[in-house]
């Protein structure tokens, strides 16, 4: 009697749940999916603020501190909670007369967390100096990730193209659907002439190849860009490329929803064509658009890693993981700094991240599959 109840409840809770809860309750179920998602909440307040999470200024260059190891967090010292890194200690190379860093546990350098560093504006109007991690003598300098050919904290500089990529790639998608959606939409329902159009412009974009498009239009941005404006010209330009898949599922699908019953209710009602689309026929595959969102940012960041690592990009002094990876492109530089790889594999990530994600919200959000 007590298992009867207790099932009649849980129906009784899922018939009057709403869409969106559903879609939660199945979702979370997908713990890869979970898992992938708190990740990309962090990496997400890191684009918030970026400078809380980094150790340094990011543009702080000393060329005497060049290829300097990584330096590992160590949270006890002698069993008891003191958190530090080892120092480094550097000796001149004889025969290439090149400065070889090494870490000496015997020496530790005492760091702190959620302590004050150097200043910083929260949104770019809170003055702020708190951040998560910092030694605990001010004038020391501490890498996390070890520096590069400039003596550049890499901890920080990844923390600021986190940043960039992460927002490239946001931007872009949402540019992407908008105009995939919008125009797919008014592609399928309109029909006529207003179709042809648009598929021939689709035709077009999809038969240019993807890197001639994103190499001709990168050259044509004028070298005395600040990097805000080339940040939003990159946006602009992966958005015009990636909206064209989606606008032709878009079309396939209202094509097929355009004759069914409660779009002609609508008609009739008076509803503008723009609401019937919005409103009406979009929340029908809502899923497919959510599921093809989240799997489309990862490209979006390869994309602005890859132009930017082809120095066609987003360009110094902008930090982003593609600007990041030019200074990998020296065989000779990464045999003396292997550290320097460490922004591919934070992509890597991400992109795994999104991919599991939206694998998870495909499959919450599509009720056939359950």
């Amino acid at each position: 009697m007590t298992v009867d109840v207790a099932g009649s409840a849980a129906e009784d809770r899922v018939a009057v749940a709403s869409n969106w809860k559903l879609v939660w309750w199945r979702f979370r179920r997908h713990h890869l999916a979970m898992v992938s998602g708190v990740l990309l909440i962090f990496m997400y307040l890191i684009v918030i603020a970026p400078d809380f999470f980094s150790t340094q200024d990011p543009e702080r260059t000393d060329a005497r501190q060049a290829f300097i190891p990584v330096q590992t967090i160590h949270l006890f010292d002698d069993g008891a909670l003191a958190p530090w890194v080892p120092a480094i200690v550097g000796k001149r190379n004889p025969v290439t007369l090149r400065m070889e860093w090494t870490t000496d546990p015997k020496k530790k350098i005492p760091i702190r967390f959620f302590t004050p560093g150097f200043s910083w504006k929260l949104f770019g109007l809170i003055p702020t100096n708190l951040h998560l991690v910092a030694p605990v003598d001010p004038s020391q300098r501490i890498f996390l990730l070890g520096s590069d050919r400039l003596g550049r904290d890499q901890w920080s500089r990844i923390m600021h193209g986190t940043q960039t990529s992460m927002t490239v790639g946001l931007v872009a998608v949402a540019l992407s659907v908008i105009l995939g959606v919008v125009l797919g939409g008014i592609s399928g329902y309109v029909g006529g002439k207003t179709d042809q159009v648009i598929q021939r412009i689709i035709e077009l974009l999809q038969s240019v190849p993807t890197i001639p498009i994103w190499l001709a239009l990168s050259a044509a941005l004028p070298r005395d860009w600040t990097p805000t404006e080339v940040f939003f010209a990159i946006t602009v330009i992966l958005s015009l490329v990636g909206w064209t898949t989606l606008g032709r599922e878009v079309r396939g699908r209202f094509l097929a929803l355009r004759e069914e019953d409660f779009v002609l209710a609508a008609r009739l009602a008076g509803c503008s064509r723009m609401r019937i689309i919005l409103r009406h026929m979009v929340p029908t595959f809502l899923s497919h658009i959510i599921a093809t969102s989240s799997l489309a940012i990862p490209v979006m960041i390869i994309n602005e890693t890859s132009l930017s690592f082809l120095g066609l990009g987003i360009r110094p002094p902008a930090i982003s993981w593609g600007v990041l990876l030019q200074e990998a492109q020296n065989i000779q530089t990464l045999a003396l700094a292997p550290w320097l790889l460490i922004p591919g594999l934070v992509v890597i990530v991400a992109v795994l991240a999104f991919n599991l994600v939206g694998d998870g919200l495909r499959d919450a959000a599509d009720p056939y599959s359950h």
